[in-house]
């Protein structure tokens, strides 16, 4: 089992940025590729990044490419997801998930318990 706490959240202008950071404990190793997807109420999870192990390969959804970054830190156990030009859209629940496979399915791994990112317009 792996446990995961999500921070960084919280309310920003558009145009700005922020950073997540998820912080992992437990069996790890079992669930060595990390993603983040988010939630908006009345809507279906939606993938946002992953990375494997090595950091090495990186997937991201269509709506960030280009301004989200993912990356992770293995000597601390901590992934990151770095979020820039923010726009109103990106207004949503952020979930860390910690998985086996980069197959980004929204119901499989490990979650987090979420933070809420708010970007006004």
């Amino acid at each position: 089992q792996v446990q995961l706490v999500e921070s960084g959240g919280g309310l920003v202008q558009a145009g700005g940025s922020l950073r997540l950071t998820c912080a992992a404990s437990g069996r790890t190793f079992s669930a060595p590729v990390m993603a983040w997807f988010r939630q908006t109420p009345g809507k279906e999870r939606e993938f946002v990044a992953g990375i494997d192990f090595s950091g090495g390969m990186k997937t991201y959804g269509d709506s960030v490419k280009g301004r989200f970054t993912i990356s992770r830190d293995n000597h601390r156990d901590l992934v990151y997801l770095q979020m820039d030009s923010l726009k109103s859209e990106d207004t949503a629940v952020y979930y860390c998930n910690a998985r086996t496979t980069m197959n980004w399915d929204t119901s499989g791994g490990s979650w987090g318990q979420g933070t809420q990112v708010t970007v006004s317009s």
